[in-house]
């Protein structure tokens, strides 16, 4: 970031719960009272009309910025004379005084034209009517300033998960209107998060959206699909049961979701994916952006974190800032945000972001009030739960890297040198589940699990340090550097970044009433298909027992383990029904794979000084690892 902005000062309000639940429940009548409804239905450059609702301020005597959502999900309510039960970002925006607007995109809900999953962004428009994501917005943007009444000029977008796409595909050659852009947990692309990681197909989550979001839209609607019907609320059991890749779509989709063709279609990194990577394309940003991500999101951290980087590094001095919560998906537009799961955040993080953070972004850029600065990157530190300002992202660290030893250690010296392995079976039949929880759905929370089920499991390799004598924190991106091997031909690579807590800790109970004596929490997770280790275009098979070089980003992370915790490490080649099983005999599609492809192998893990085995870390300026 380049410049220095002045940022207005907000005077934190102090709510008792029943206030706060009180507030909630005035806002769908304070909406009703003091807003506007109108329906539109705005024509694009090609002709296709986007309906789009309009949420005025009734006071006329003023201009208000306007502020939009672009969206797959529908903008619902439909019928005209009902009002959405809250707008903006958060309900702090409501009575601030904005122009509200809600988009259904091309070829969802009430919009005409044909909808595309991660439109591609056009590099060259050789026509005067081609469209991409970019034009829509600058279309509508462009319709909205000249049809709208009593608007100050200065127009924001925000948006979440796929919205949060949209938001990024519409401040790429911006209309001038456009002032600032919130892309908050953006798909960056499908083949890196969501749906794949490293090419490991993440099998629940896939399932479970395009079943119902994959549904043919013959006409334009205001329905939506049904959710698809499990049948029982054992996930493992449910997807363990389909068997092969091959079985999804006969047993269940019933040729119904096109999109599950497009996975089957493209196992690998081809010219389909990198095509509707957006990374590459977030160039000309001329909006101040503030991209927002959780810890814990189990969707979206990549597109985030990727965002952030690659606007940063392809728009020389716009002003662009990260935001980084103790968030799963989306929990910082919640009413709170505490805890996830057993672990407990010791205050209300999503009501601090959006009092002293997002309500002052779009404030400041959009209605030019000001009053303090918002740093670089501003970032809630787990372990110590506290919020950090940083200059930059990533901060200064001193890089070190802890290496896989005897005995099940983790260690900051690397290992001797002398031939050195641990070995493991792996059987895909009988996969390492990746939560306790009893679900169908991805959880959430399974971002901070205890993961001591899996650490006992024979299946599993486990490298923990020592009590550290002092706190360390880790910042940064962290990155499994191993090497490895298996008496198959293909093999995934799970890999955990664990905090474990001292037997004897004070910690406040959960509401699971799990004792946190020893908890096992999950900080950081990846997961690799082996056979994409030098190429995610050009997959290679394992030759079995050969060692092979694995290097695998966990993302960033900004955590401090504490006084009397361990660091610990798991590694497995398993992990259901959240990736779905690699056969473990090399085929050319596990699309495609044959139950007579499915093996039990056993893996090896290396963990000599020439064949080492460790995770890189970076180490917050001005600590010491002894």
């Amino acid at each position: 970031m380049s410049r220095n902005l002045r940022w207005l000062a907000l005077v934190l309000l102090v709510f008792t719960p029943s206030a706060v639940a009180q507030e909630k429940a005035d806002l769908p009548k304070y909406i009703k009272e003091n807003y506007v409804r109108q329906d539109y239905r705005i024509p694009v450059r090609d002709g296709v009309r986007l309906h789009t609702v309009v949420y005025s301020p009734q006071d006329a005597s003023r201009t208000y910025p306007i502020l939009m959502m672009r969206t797959p999900y529908g903008v619902g309510p439909y019928e005209t004379d009902k009002f959405r039960s809250t707008l903006g970002p958060n309900p702090l925006f409501i009575k601030e005084g904005y122009i509200f607007v809600y988009q259904d995109v091309r070829g969802r809900y009430m919009s005409e034209g044909e909808f595309e999953n991660m439109r591609p962004q056009r590099t060259k428009r050789t026509r005067s009517k081609d469209i991409d994501e970019s034009t829509d917005t600058y279309d509508t943007i462009d319709w909205l300033v000249k049809n709208v009444p009593n608007h100050n000029g200065r127009v924001g977008q925000w948006g979440i998960s796929y919205p949060g796409f949209y938001a990024s595909a519409g401040m790429i050659n911006a209309h001038p209107a456009l002032k600032a852009v919130s892309p908050q947990a953006p798909i960056a692309g499908w083949f890196f998060d969501d749906f794949n990681h490293h090419g490991a197909f993440f099998l629940t989550h896939a399932f479970n959206f395009f079943s119902r979001f994959g549904q043919p839209r013959p006409m334009p609607t205001p329905k939506d699909s049904p959710r698809f019907q499990h049948g029982t609320p054992d996930g493992y059991q449910f997807f363990l049961n389909i068997g092969p890749l091959k079985n999804v779509d006969p047993r269940h989709l019933k040729g119904q979701v096109a999109y599950w063709e497009r996975f089957v279609e493209h196992p690998n990194y081809d010219s389909f994916w990198q095509a509707r990577n957006l990374l590459p394309h977030l160039k000309k940003v001329a909006p101040a952006v503030m991209t927002v991500g959780g810890w814990f999101d189990a969707e979206d951290l990549y597109g985030a974190l990727k965002t952030y980087r690659a606007i940063e590094k392809q728009n020389p001095g716009v002003f662009n800032v990260l935001v980084m919560g103790p968030w799963a998906h989306g929990a910082w537009s919640h009413a709170d945000s505490s805890r996830l799961g057993n672990i407990q955040f010791g205050a209300n993080t999503a009501k601090f972001f959006q009092e002293n953070v997002e309500l002052p972004f779009f404030n400041h850029f959009l209605k030019r009030t000001g009053g303090h600065q918002l740093p670089e990157a501003y970032m809630f530190e787990t372990g110590t739960n506290r919020w950090r300002k940083f200059d930059s992202w990533p901060p200064t660290v001193q890089t070190a890297k802890l290496y896989a030893r005897a005995d099940s250690r983790l260690s900051f010296d690397p290992p001797p040198d002398e031939p050195a392995f641990d070995e493991f079976p792996s059987d895909p039949n009988r996969p390492v589940p990746y939560t306790e929880e009893m679900t169908t759905a991805m959880s959430q929370a399974y971002m901070t699990d205890d993961q001591r089920f899996a650490s006992r499991r024979p299946d599993v390799v486990v490298y923990q340090t020592p009590p550290l004598k002092k706190d360390l924190t880790l910042a940064g991106p962290v990155r499994a550097e191993m090497f490895v091997s298996t008496s198959g031909s293909d093999s995934d690579w799970a890999v955990k970044l664990i905090d474990v807590f001292p037997d004897d800790i004070k910690y406040p109970e959960p509401p699971s009433k799990r004792k946190m004596g020893g908890y096992q929490m999950m900080v950081r997770s990846e997961v690799i298909r082996g056979r994409f280790r030098d190429s995610y275009a050009r997959p290679e098979p394992f030759v079995p027992n050969q060692p092979a070089r694995v290097s695998l980003e966990l993302q960033d992370v900004l955590h401090t383990f504490q006084k009397g915790h361990r660091i610990m490490i798991q590694i497995h080649s398993t992990w259901f029904p959240l990736v779905d099983r690699n056969p473990q005999t090399y085929v050319p599609n596990i699309f495609l794979a044959e139950e007579k492809d499915f093996v039990k192998t056993m893996q090896r893990v290396h963990r000599s000084y020439r064949l080492p085995t460790s995770i890189q870390v970076g180490i917050l300026s001005g600590q010491t690892l002894k």
